[in-house]
């Protein structure tokens, strides 16, 4: 038995933790704070009249854009893991994420085309880069008698997460929309220069296994990497001056490779892994049975991050932001999902337990598919939302309370089983990688919704709503179909 003295951290504490949580806390939440006040105003942005201070994007052009924008982040997770591993250590690599994340957020202040999609690029790395490493960073803190703590840390720390994204639209959100859009992107940046500040003057409550460099390349490899990167870059660079030159280059030139990659690096991973000669006959049967899920997942993303694409441009143009009397921006609705969160994910944790402790718990598919089917019939409450906004008129607000209701529910259903069951079905050769891999869903479902939008598809038009209830609610019954046939293949997972 753990003794009360071993037990406790020792030194000053935040909510009986180890003060470095509260470090990792506070950079968490600013970072979300700048990054979800910059998703509430980046689609509306893209789509809003040049007269009004948008960019005056076509509706589908503006969706593609930010779920490729998206599906970047949660793919650049995979390089911002390894960079960790092979160059600078967890500490290192979150302190130059918050930097490069920084001057993204200060370059799209700048009101200039060029200037904001580069700073969508810095966003996007660093974003990958934090998420990659900072939950890490968490765990070294709880190690040896302090163990028994871990899940109650991470409750704590996603709360940061939460709050972060439930405040950044609120506050960023309202100043873009009714001050100027490029001063909200500025407020975004200062959100993460605080984080930054915070994150400076706790480094050295964290744990010192942060700063180590898991497996460090040695000289000779670090120059092989400069050699091939180098000849890598010149491709595309090369092939792009030639495209400027020419005179042909359109934003498709970037927006349609990115959503190919975002579409074949998923598949290719997911069939590269399963392939491996070196896993088990047990290890490849629970690699199929993961596709299966996989494939709900990201199915599941591809409508459910339109939240802050198709539902923002709807907020915008066809709800009436008024409510008892009150007036407010429409990216407020983007703090429907984190609120709805915090209010239900105790309950559905205890849920879990409650029915677990009676053996009724339903099984890992069985929640997959029961989430795939709400974040299905969330957009079957857009289908009344959508007509009754046919003819010009602004539909209540209710509406859309209701979508992201449904939708986090569904949420609740599927995304923590899902990075659950990713640690408890990885082959034990890609236990460390298969989070990216997880991740790498978002970035197919996103993409997904770039590649319709790209080839003409009207995402809030009656008929591709009806095409995305039907993929989602029958490919869910299929699941809860087959679920004890998949559930089969989970045994023996470590």
């Amino acid at each position: 038995m753990i003794s009360t003295s071993e037990a406790s951290p020792p030194g000053r504490t935040f909510f009986g933790h180890p003060w470095g949580l509260s470090t990792l806390f506070m950079t968490e939440m600013w970072e979300r704070f700048s990054y979800y006040g910059m998703r509430a105003l980046l689609a509306v942005y893209l789509a809003a009249p040049v007269s009004e201070g948008g960019l005056g994007f076509p509706t589908s052009t503006a969706i593609a854009i930010f779920s490729v924008y998206l599906s970047m982040v949660y793919l650049l997770t995979l390089p911002g893991g390894w960079v960790s591993d092979r160059f600078l250590g967890p500490r290192k690599s979150v302190t130059v994420a918050c930097v490069i994340i920084m001057i993204g957020h200060f370059l799209l202040a700048v009101p200039t085309e060029g200037f904001f999609f580069a700073g969508l690029f810095f966003v996007a790395v660093g974003s990958g880069l934090v998420k990659a490493n900072i939950s890490t960073m968490v765990g070294h803190l709880y190690q040896g008698a302090l163990e028994w703590r871990r899940d109650s840390a991470f409750t704590i720390f996603y709360m940061g997460i939460n709050l972060g994204a439930f405040f950044a639209p609120l506050v960023i959100g309202t100043i873009g929309q009714k001050v100027g859009y490029h001063l909200g992107f500025a407020v975004a940046g200062v959100g993460m220069a605080l984080g930054l500040v915070q994150y400076l003057l706790g480094r050295r409550s964290l744990s010192p296994h942060s700063d180590l460099v898991p497996a460090p390349l040695d000289a000779a490899q670090r120059a092989a990497l400069v050699k091939k990167g180098l000849l890598w870059l010149l491709v595309p660079v090369v092939l792009y001056a030639v495209v400027v030159l020419s005179g042909h280059y359109t934003l498709n030139w970037v927006v349609v490779p990115l959503t190919i990659i975002g579409l074949v690096f998923p598949a290719w991973t997911l069939f590269r892994i399963r392939r491996d000669p070196e896993l088990t006959v047990p290890e490849r049967q629970r690699m199929t049975a993961y596709v299966w899920l996989f494939v709900a997942a990201a199915i599941f993303w591809m409508i459910y991050d339109q939240g802050g694409s198709t539902l923002n441009i709807f907020a915008a143009k066809n709800t009436d932001t008024t409510f008892a009397g009150i007036d407010f921006p429409s990216s407020w609705f983007q703090s429907l999902n984190p609120l709805f969160i915090m209010a239900l994910g105790p309950v559905f944790a205890w849920l879990w337990q409650w029915l677990a402790a009676r053996h009724k718990e339903p099984s890992t598919p069985a929640k997959f598919a029961v989430g795939l089917i709400l974040v299905g019939l969330s957009f079957v409450v857009f289908l009344p939302a959508l007509a009754a906004a046919a003819n010009g008129n602004l539909v209540s607000p209710l509406w859309l309370c209701a979508i992201y209701l449904v939708q986090t529910v569904g949420e609740l259903c599927l995304s923590p089983v899902g990075l659950s069951v990713t640690t408890k079905l990885a082959p034990e050769k890609y236990g460390s990688q298969m989070m990216g891999v997880w991740f790498l869903a978002v970035t197919a479902g996103d993409c997904v919704t770039s590649l319709a939008s790209l080839a003409g598809a009207n995402l809030d038009g009656r008929p591709f709503v009806v095409a995305e209830v039907t993929v989602a609610v029958v490919v869910g019954l299929v699941i809860l179909l087959f679920r004890k046939r998949i559930s089969s293949r989970f045994v023996g997972h470590h």
